[in-house]
């Protein structure tokens, strides 16, 4: 195309660039300013529109070099100085990615420097300053802010959620600020939902509901993100809105749309949904799409590595987990610190956790030889760290679950990385070698696995002493005896349950005259979720007042006195959950699936000796509950013999485990 004619005038110049901006044609519109500001190169405005036509074809660099000329010939420009710090917000989301949180900071101090004002800049500060890991200034910012912008919702949106954890009123006060301020964006109200949903205390179940009313109002609104979808989602899980899960969109299409989101901390959810052997694999694809871009991030800022050492008389072995203290994790990891043998192995702890340090954490850490608690790293430091340690092996304990950074194994850290315990599927990245698992537990079908089975040759897990004791005594009278009627019951988390268990668990009841079902779960609080499991044991011809609901939160444990016989959660199976119920006398019934997040149970069960508690198909497991309740002989004696039976098990043997455990990290490292 041939080069068009500059007018005479820097004023004419800038009418004809205007043109070409309005039309969008940036292309044409930068070789004409590049001659017109050649022509006129005292004119500040052609400098400007110079720029911003560079920033439209997305050569920031460029573009910052043109505004800076606007500026240098009137310093006052203010189309100038706000381009800049525009441009200077691309360059800081780009620096963040390739650069990490302190490069992009500084760009956007910079471009604060020229525009202090705008609420882009400081939003973006905070977002990186959150997502970098640094809460105390993170915190610290967002309270300057509030002082000088108190009327700015997303101010309040991002101070509310960022004190949930630490102070539950402070956080839910500024959340429900934010919604007021600007009722009609997703944003605010998917933060105030949020926050209800996490909510714990004597007003958990009133809070549940008025997330689960909050969530129609979000729907309506429309125009949702995957992360504010996932909001939505958790609080119809949590008070079992199955058709409400349903209309979000189906199986493949909301995961997919989650995993294209990297939202990992979504698709323990999706387990519970799995139908079909397509499910399975579809699940695992999940997976794999989220651990990808963890890589391709990890990739992009590559961590520094020490010199390779001679392979020593001890291996070095690293535990990445924030729930390395009074936690389910915790209590399974125990044996291998109680029985570590300090002439072979050196442990080396990572955790993100913010709270104080508990009795079982302290006990970690006075037998590890580093006990590292980095509750403000970003991913990249953590794996710098774990990289610094010279480790043979790091595990991962929790996955993308609460408070764990799942993304420190994208880095590859350690020689050889591993899964175990916290998180009941593939992570699927590919960094990561091996998951842990049992010959009961691993899946007859390995294309179910992302990872090489490591396999114990008993039992994945056993019981630490700390909590499986007989602190909590087991009333030797069954339920039954003192009730007058058996009473099946859970504990499960209600993201465990589904249509077809609710079903399957209220047609037991309908075929035991007499008999009840508990739920022993803070979500019994709830008038919402106590309204939906009636309709479906009403479905099924059980009246309400069948149904007993406890709503505790901990403390749990002395309630499974109250019930004969667990009837466990399927697809995705209890862990502790069995555990506990069985160490408290009452037998649990499972359905065992392809899946390892179907075969958690029958784990538990097989090492036990119970196989015929576990049942393959819905018949079965409906048989094997009745058969058990009709047995009234052997559920005593279950009752009274359990707690011993699981003492002489694998599962009780935790120096055997401990043996087994370290002799497989041995033989995997050597």
């Amino acid at each position: 195309m041939a080069s068009e004619s500059i007018p005479d005038t820097a004023d004419g110049a800038l009418a004809r660039a205007r043109e070409l901006y309005h039309a969008g044609r940036y292309a044409e519109g930068e070789r004409f300013t590049a001659q017109a500001t050649a022509a006129h190169p005292e004119a500040p405005d052609l400098w400007n529109i110079h720029g911003v036509m560079l920033r439209q074809l997305r050569r920031p660099r460029e573009a910052l070099a043109a505004l800076d000329r606007a500026r240098a010939l009137q310093p006052d420009h203010r189309g100038a100085r706000v381009n800049s710090a525009s441009v200077l917000l691309d360059l800081a989301r780009a620096a963040q990615e390739a650069e990490g949180g302190a490069a992009a900071i500084a760009l956007l101090d910079q471009a604060l420097g020229l525009d202090p004002e705008n609420l882009a800049l400081l939003e973006a500060k905070a977002l990186i300053l959150r997502k970098s890991g640094s809460r105390a200034e993170a915190e610290a910012f967002l309270r300057d802010l509030e002082a000088r912008r108190p009327d700015v919702a997303w101010v309040q949106l991002h101070l509310g959620d960022l004190l949930t954890e630490r102070d539950p009123v402070g956080g839910e006060r500024h959340l429900r600020r934010a919604y007021e301020l600007d009722p009609g964006s997703p944003g605010p109200l998917s933060g105030l939902i949020q926050g209800l949903v996490r909510a714990t205390g004597p007003e958990e179940g009133r809070k549940l509901d008025e997330a689960h009313a909050l969530c129609g109002a979000a729907l309506a609104i429309g125009g949702l993100n995957p992360n504010q979808t996932k909001v939505v989602r958790d609080a119809f899980s949590r008070v079992c809105d199955f058709a409400g899960i349903e209309g979000l969109g189906s199986f493949q299409a909301l995961g997919r749309v989650w995993a294209e989101a990297g939202l990992h901390t979504t698709l323990l959810r999706q387990l519970s949904r799995v139908r079909s052997h397509a499910d399975r694999l579809e699940l695992l694809e999940q997976h794999k799409i989220c651990g990808a871009a963890m890589v391709a991030e990890a990739e992009r800022r590559p961590i520094g590595r020490p010199a390779p050492r001679a392979a020593g008389a001890k291996i070095r072995l690293g535990f990445l987990s924030s729930d390395l203290r009074g936690h389910p994790v915790g209590y399974f990891v125990e044996p291998l610190f109680q029985h570590l043998d300090p002439s072979r192995f050196q442990l080396f702890c990572y955790g993100f956790d913010s709270g104080p340090e508990d009795g079982l954490q302290a006990f970690f850490a006075s037998r590890a030889t580093a006990f590292r608690r980095m509750p403000e790293a970003s991913a990249r430091e953590a794996a710098q760290a774990v990289a610094a340690d010279d480790l043979d092996m790091l595990i991962e304990l929790g996955g993308s679950t609460s408070q764990n950074k799942l993304e420190v194994m994208a880095y590859g850290a350690a020689p050889r990385q591993a899964s175990w315990l916290g998180y009941p599927h593939s992570a699927g990245l590919p960094t990561i070698d091996g998951l842990i698992c049992d010959p009961f537990n691993a899946p007859p079908d390995r294309s179910l696995l992302a990872e090489a089975p490591l396999l114990m040759p008993k039992s994945w897990i056993a019981l630490g002493p700390a909590t499986f004791s007989d602190a909590h005594a087991i009333d030797p009278v069954p339920p039954e005896a003192r009730t007058g009627g058996l009473t099946f019951g859970t504990a499960n988390n209600p993201y465990k349950y589904t249509p077809e268990a609710l079903k399957a668990w209220a047609s037991i009841v309908a075929a035991v005259p007499g008999s009840r079902f508990a739920f022993l779960r803070p979500e019994g609080g709830s008038a919402v979720f106590r309204a939906n499991i009636a309709a479906a044991f009403a479905a099924e011809g059980v009246g309400a007042e069948r149904i007993i609901f406890r709503p505790v939160r901990g403390g749990h444990m002395p309630l499974y006195n109250d019930i004969d016989i667990t009837l466990d959660t399927f697809p995705l199976t209890g862990g502790a959950t069995t555990v506990e119920a069985l160490w408290m006398g009452a037998p649990v019934v499972s359905l065992r699936g392809e899946a390892f997040f179907e075969r958690l149970s029958w784990s538990i069960l097989a090492n036990l000796g119970l196989e015929d508690l576990a049942a393959d198909d819905l018949a079965g497991y409906r048989a094997a509950a009745l058969s058990l309740a009709a047995d009234r002989g052997r559920r005593a004696a279950l009752r009274t013999s359990l707690r011993d039976r699981i003492r002489a098990s694998p599962l009780g043997d935790t120096e055997g485990f401990a043996r087994d455990f370290y002799a497989l990290i041995e033989n995997t490292v050597r």
